[in-house]
């Protein structure tokens, strides 16, 4: 059994783990979580599913790293450590077959999100972090820069076709109307290998929080893993200041 005393890093997941689903602020005792953690002397970072441009910030907490993109492009400090896009032939094949699916398509690239179209789908997937479709006429000439992330609508049934013909890409899900694809190499979990290696902690110095299907790898990744309210490890829910109640329970936190 891990002996939480020796933590050294902690990793979170944004929607549904840091943050409610729908909100933009965290609470005052997931704050002061935060906050007790980097005072002593603990790292904290964030590993999500969001592209860099719909990260939020929270007042009075510094992360030491950012996964973004679920993980294909991740920072140490101001750093950029590595970078992982989907290869071009991918993307356009993606693109090509949800055009067969009649689903419009939003690509991240490292500064921008465009997309070629919208639905309600996609719409009610960008609110979720407070953001809106940006329909750009450019989109074509986004396709031809590196791409780290691709968004669509997408139920269970569709997610059958919409990797057809790609040959290194794969789906990232944590909603149940939209996905993400990422490249088959990319993941949270990869991801947090290369911090710890970076920082030369073990995989037993660290700990992660999460809640969805994309967290699954991230979760496997670390010493003790923490899902919020729905796995052997219960955490409870972020509307119940789960995170806070945990980490005071193991002692990782001040009172």
């Amino acid at each position: 059994m891990m002996k939480l005393n020796k933590v050294k890093i902690v990793f979170f997941d944004i929607d549904g783990t840091l943050l409610e689903m729908g909100k933009t602020e965290i609470t005052p005792n997931t704050r002061k979580a935060l906050c007790s953690l980097k005072q002593n002397g603990i790292k904290i970072c964030i590993a999500t599913g969001r592209p860099f441009a719909t990260i939020p910030m929270f007042e009075g907490v510094v992360f030491d790293a950012i996964l973004a993109f679920n993980g294909s492009f991740y920072t140490v400090g101001e750093q950029v450590v590595a970078k992982c896009p989907i290869s071009k032939e991918d993307v356009k094949k993606i693109i090509e077959n949800a055009k067969r699916m009649e689903r419009p398509v939003s690509i991240a690239t490292e500064e921008e999100i465009v997309a070629n179209g919208s639905d309600k789908d996609l719409e009610d997937y960008f609110a979720l972090a407070h953001h809106r479709v940006n329909v750009s006429e450019k989109f074509e000439e986004y396709v031809e820069k590196d791409v780290f992330q691709i968004m669509l609508g997408c139920d269970l049934e569709e997610r059958k076709y919409i990797l057809e013909g790609t040959k290194n890409a794969k789906v990232a899900a944590w909603w149940s109307r939209a996905i993400d694809i990422i490249p088959k190499e990319g993941g949270k979990g990869t991801a947090i290998e290369q911090v710890l290696a970076h920082y030369k902690f073990s995989k037993e110095e660290a700990i992660a929080f999460g809640d969805g299907e994309n967290d699954i790898d991230m979760l496997l990744s670390v010493g003790k893993g923490i899902a919020m309210g729905i796995a052997a490890d219960i955490c409870e829910s972020v509307t119940d200041d789960g995170i806070y109640y945990y980490l005071k329970s193991q002692k990782l936190i001040n009172e």
